[in-house]
């Protein structure tokens, strides 16, 4: 069982494809409430961990425990249930859907009525389906995209695209929320609110985050701790100050050059 301040906490997790390990021995956790950070260069095993712990690659080794429930056997739906939610790396949204459509799909796990219900269009339904829209958009304005709700998610910008992905996990009341490079693609303006709207997400929901980022500025201006992966492995684990001046870190991904810039 965790300590209670972990919300999260991953044990020897392995992930093997064939020969190749992709996770091993990774060992993490994370406290309710903040803000951390997984770095590591292209291939480290940071998205694969992601995975595993959001039910899509199960770990052949390894436990993880969420808010007191084990759940590397689990299949994403049970898992988005007990209120863990993810966006992707490429973004993951139905194109030919509009923004507050997208953002309802997120609410699948907390739906009352049943599929019959749902055909018939009995009027529970449509009360639910009411109550499920009037918080789409809520969360569509919260994430700062007031106005779009009709238009087709497709035809919005990179930037407002990665806002409605958030936005959609939102609607499924996470706990952890889990980004996968949310700042990739964005210029200098769009990065700087999206670090203050995760701080909102942390501050005013109480929303824990955990967050894949090669964008150096965001993680070390938004990130309490951040760990390090290499070849699969936790190569070190620290606040932003320690990880800038670690040597295997600045060997293995920052490089001299980056680390001397971020410690100026």
């Amino acid at each position: 069982m965790p300590d209670s301040a972990n919300i999260l906490v991953a044990e020897n997790v392995v992930k093997r494809f064939g020969g190749l390990v992709a996770v091993n021995k990774m060992n993490f956790n994370i406290e309710k409430g903040r803000l951390y950070s997984i770095i590591g260069p292209n291939g480290a095993g940071k998205t694969t961990f992601f995975n595993a712990i959001s039910g899509l690659y199960p770990p052949e080794e390894g436990a993880i425990t969420f808010d007191g429930h084990r759940i590397e056997r689990l299949v994403p739906e049970k898992i988005t249930a007990l209120h863990i939610a993810r966006t992707f790396q490429n973004i993951r949204l139905f194109g030919g859907m509009t923004v507050v459509e997208n953002i309802m799909v997120g609410a699948f796990t907390r739906l009352k009525q049943n599929p019959v219900q749902a055909v018939l269009r009995t009027k529970a339904f449509k009360e639910e389906e009411k109550r499920v829209e009037a918080r789409a958009e809520e969360l569509m304005e919260y994430v700062g995209l007031r106005g779009v709700g009709n238009e087709l998610a497709a035809s919005l910008p990179y930037g407002a695209q990665r806002r409605v992905e958030i936005a959609r996990a939102l609607a499924s009341e996470p706990k952890l929320l889990l980004l996968d490079e949310p700042a990739a693609g964005m210029n200098p303006a769009e990065s700087e609110d999206a670090m203050k709207l995760f701080r909102r997400l942390r501050d005013d929901l109480g929303i824990t985050i955990l967050l894949i980022e090669h964008d150096m500025k965001v993680v070390m201006n938004i990130s309490e701790r951040i760990s390090v992966m290499d070849y699969g492995e936790k190569i070190a684990e620290g606040t932003p100050k320690e990880i800038a001046s670690n040597p295997r870190v600045i060997e293995a991904y920052l490089g001299r050059g980056a680390a001397s810039a971020m410690n100026d």
